[in-house]
């Protein structure tokens, strides 16, 4: 690596989460900073912050303003990189913070689910030729248009920093968490399972998109499009980090790479003459109320009903089942399930789904249905069953 190449750093919440922890953060970029580099730090908010300010506003609202969320929720980052930038003055180390807008980052109107239309950073080259450490609040942008502030939705941080480094034509992009890079498992749920040293990016964005919470599966897309050199890497030490590539040779069909799941999908039931209108009278139900799109795993039709099957955060799906009560055509469908799901190369062509169902079997848990794409066995299951689901599964790696 050259000693004047960019490295944007991206340092997650729990790397953040106490004043001690974000003065050790600060100490490493000094460290870097003292080898030459130039530094980029994207920061997440402090710990649960996040989560602790969402639940303050369902506490005042049963139904808060998505403009208004944004402008709670875009707090947490600012925090985490102000004293970031204090605890780099205190060692030394020339440095500045700015929030999403300052820096550039220019989205869609959309509140709490944002995408990035552009990265305008002329401010963070300006400070980085001053010789200054930038350090940008992620998760966060603005509409050009309306100026309006504006939150990308969880896993922001992620997409903020292959975001800049794409647009800064920096030399690496390091995800950093308190995690072993890309395990087989939640290690939380798994206790053997492994990291994994080399991902290609669809694997990862499969692995992501069905439940992995190392990285949010639009960041991985974003920097496979943006051919951005993707590394997580566990805070503290590298022994465990993880590197996205192009493509992994010599890989062997049919083989798991690892065990994902979604603890939470909902069922959306619509009255409606065939697919098409079913989907329009639920895009117009989320615009009425003020929701943004969910995360959408499945549809279908049958009978004069339109079927959809959903997953986001919970107290986004707390509101949108609040919304259905009220509603003429759309209702709540079949009880809450869970996903579990085996990435794999080839699998579909082989008889891995069936023998992920025998084992699941084996167990006393039964599949209600399953979904293949090219690089994942996806199956749902009972939500009390789920945990005992990924670590029967695991057994196939």
């Amino acid at each position: 690596m050259r000693n004047d190449a960019i490295i944007v750093q991206k340092y997650g919440g729990a790397c953040l989460a106490t004043p001690e922890k974000i003065r050790a953060v600060a100490s490493n970029l000094a460290n870097l900073y003292g080898r030459g580099h130039r530094i980029v730090a994207i920061v997440s908010a402090m710990g649960k912050t996040t989560d602790e300010l969402v639940r303050m506003a369902y506490q005042v609202s049963r139904q808060p303003s998505r403009r208004e969320l944004d402008m709670l929720l875009t707090t947490g980052e600012r925090i985490s990189m102000s004293l970031v930038s204090m605890a780099l003055s205190d060692f030394g180390v020339p440095a500045i913070s700015f929030t999403g807008s300052q820096a550039g980052v220019m989205t869609d109107e959309s509140h709490s689910s944002a995408r990035i239309l552009d990265v305008r950073p002329i401010r963070v080259r300006e400070e980085l030729d001053r010789g200054r450490i930038v350090v940008l609040a992620g998760f966060q942008g603005v509409n050009p248009a309306t100026k309006e502030i504006t939150t990308l939705g969880r896993g922001g941080s992620d997409t903020t920093a292959v975001a800049m480094a794409a647009a800064l034509q920096a030399e690496c992009c390091e995800i950093i968490k308190e995690v072993d890079g890309v395990c087989t498992a939640d290690p939380n749920i798994v206790a053997n399972s492994k990291p994994l040293r080399q991902l290609d990016f669809a694997s990862l964005s499969e692995m992501c998109f069905w439940g992995a919470k190392v990285l949010h599966f639009r960041s991985v897309e974003l920097a496979q499009s943006q051919n951005v050199p993707l590394v997580l890497k566990k805070w503290g030490g590298t022994e465990h980090s993880t590197q996205v590539v192009k493509e992994v040779m010599g890989m062997e069909n049919g083989r798991v790479l690892a065990v994902n799941s979604l603890a939470r999908i909902e069922h959306v039931e619509i009255d409606s003459a065939d697919l098409g209108q079913g989907f329009e009278k639920f895009a117009q139900h989320l615009k009425q109320n003020g929701l943004s799109w969910p995360q959408l795993l499945a549809s279908a039709f049958t009978a004069g009903t339109t079927r959809i099957m959903l997953t986001s955060d919970s107290e986004s799906l707390d509101t949108l089942l609040r919304t259905l009560t009220s509603s003429k055509d759309l209702r709540k469908h079949r009880e809450t399930l869970s996903s579990v799901s085996l990435t794999c190369f080839g699998g579909v062509s082989t008889d891995l789904p069936f023998r992920a169902i025998q084992i699941l079997q084996n167990h006393a848990i039964i599949a209600d249905k399953y979904v293949l794409s090219p690089h994942s066995v996806s199956l749902f299951v009972p939500v009390e069953s789920r945990e005992a689901a990924v670590k029967a599964l695991h057994s196939l790696i």
